[in-house]
């Protein structure tokens, strides 16, 4: 059986979906927080149980029997997300699985200025330390996220935020194919993966270019510094905390840690990647 965390929220749900089409429904298990919202894929033969990493006793019996187990890296801030994904870590290998994999991010390192990335390179050096055979899916940085930062755009006509860099925007639904793969195909991708990014990286100006041939409207870039943007920010209600976590994001950004591509997504997937324009053309579509 292979089971995947985290099987209600964006990514999961699609690898799981994924996985249906490859796949008998009593192959495959899920672990979520709320059984509830995964009554769907009860329905579908799929077998639910509840599973928390910030209650590890949970997961023993939602890894039962799995020959691997994916774990979706949890969407915590701060020193716990580390603490809950080492969880879910040691929990899969004390179930017996034969392979763990984990979604990390194209710019895990111990050194970034955005702090998901240290994380994730602490899970993945405790994945490689426990003697047991892993994937870890260094996922390029998500495109959707790009709807936080066009939103205001879209209505103004400017694209206010502090200065960044060239980011290789991906998609949720490449990254869940290429995922869905990993697990069902044995041997494919070992260790730590490339950087599983779509084809090309692109800067907020770059974005705005192609914001503005798609809405037909001039969607202009404005650099800020980074105190004036937090200011603004948290005046607008985003908490200081919030708005610090996404400034790691920019400097991070500008100093080229999202810079990188890599041709083994589209190697693995068959196809091009979706292209930013994709994203963006959806993302306008939905407002």
């Amino acid at each position: 059986m292979l089971v995947v965390t985290g099987a209600t929220g964006q990514l999961g749900s699609q690898i799981v979906d994924l996985l249906l089409d490859r796949l008998p429904p009593e192959a495959v298990g899920v672990s979520v927080r709320d059984v509830n919202k995964a009554a769907g894929l009860a329905e579908r033969g799929v077998r639910v149980r509840a599973g928390d990493f910030t209650d590890p006793a949970t997961l023993e019996h939602a890894f039962e029997g799995a020959e691997k187990v994916l774990i979706v890296s949890a969407a915590i801030r701060g020193a716990g997300a580390l603490v809950a994904n080492r969880a879910a870590v040691d929990a899969a290998r004390a179930a017996g699985v034969k392979r763990i994999l984990y979604t990390s991010h194209q710019a895990a390192s111990r050194d970034s200025l955005f702090a998901p990335q240290p994380t994730h390179a602490a899970a993945e050096e405790h994945l490689a330390g426990l003697g047991v055979s892993f994937t870890a899916l260094r996922n390029g940085f998500y495109a959707s996220t790009l709807s936080y930062s066009i939103g205001a755009a879209l209505e103004t006509g400017h694209l206010v935020a502090p200065a960044d860099g060239p980011v290789s925007w991906t998609a949720h639904s490449d990254l869940a194919e290429a995922a869905a793969i990993a697990m069902v195909e044995d041997g494919l991708l070992d260790g730590v993966t490339p950087a599983l990014t779509a084809a090309e990286a692109l800067d907020l100006e770059a974005v705005a270019g192609i914001l503005t041939g798609i809405t037909g409207r001039a969607i202009t870039r404005v650099v800020v510094g980074d105190d004036e943007w937090k200011a603004d920010a948290v005046a607008h209600g985003m908490p200081a905390a919030a708005a610090d976590f996404t400034l790691g994001l920019y400097r991070a950004a500008r100093r080229g840690e999202f810079a990188v591509t890599d041709p083994t997504l589209e190697t693995l997937i068959g196809r091009r990647p979706t292209s930013v324009r994709s994203v963006l053309k959806a993302i306008v579509a939905q407002r």
